[in-house]
């Protein structure tokens, strides 16, 4: 999902609990906080001797080892941080958004986002973690003449 399609959802319901969950229900304790955004840019070679650049801008949840809020933060205070950073560095909003998090539930990674679900009492952020693959096998799939 892009930046600028997972911030539009959230303006859509600012006053709605942002919940973020895993393929398996958990869901990232209540209290996180959003610690850092990233506008990370990619600039690579791969197997097959191809140059690939993307961006990527990465949101860095966290839940403090000692949080006793019960409380999910609201899509407007995610949105009210996001503003500000987005103000002061340059996020790509047609970048692939990804959330980098990690807890008993969830291994450290980043992960991208599945769906962003309106439901009556919360918006619900499914998460989902990474895979790596070859890109030159990729272009081979997809008719290209290439090797790794």
């Amino acid at each position: 999902m892009t930046t600028e399609d997972f911030i539009a959802q959230l303006r859509r319901a600012p006053k709605k609990p942002l919940l973020f969950v895993n393929a398996d229900g958990d869901t990232i304790h209540a209290g996180y906080h959003l610690t850092e955004i990233k506008a990370a840019k990619f600039d690579t070679v791969d197997c097959g001797g191809e140059k690939n650049r993307w961006s990527e801008t990465i949101m860095q949840l966290w839940v403090p080892a000692i949080e006793t809020s019960e409380q999910f933060m609201t899509a407007g205070k995610f949105l009210s941080i996001y503003e500000k950073v987005s103000s002061m560095i340059d996020v790509d909003p047609a970048a692939e958004v990804r959330f980098e998090y990690g807890d008993e539930n969830f291994f450290p990674s980043n992960y991208h986002v599945d769906s962003v679900m309106d439901q009556a009492d919360a918006l619900r952020v499914e998460l989902r973690p990474p895979q790596t693959t070859c890109k030159a096998r990729d272009r081979r799939a997809a008719g290209a003449t290439c090797c790794c």
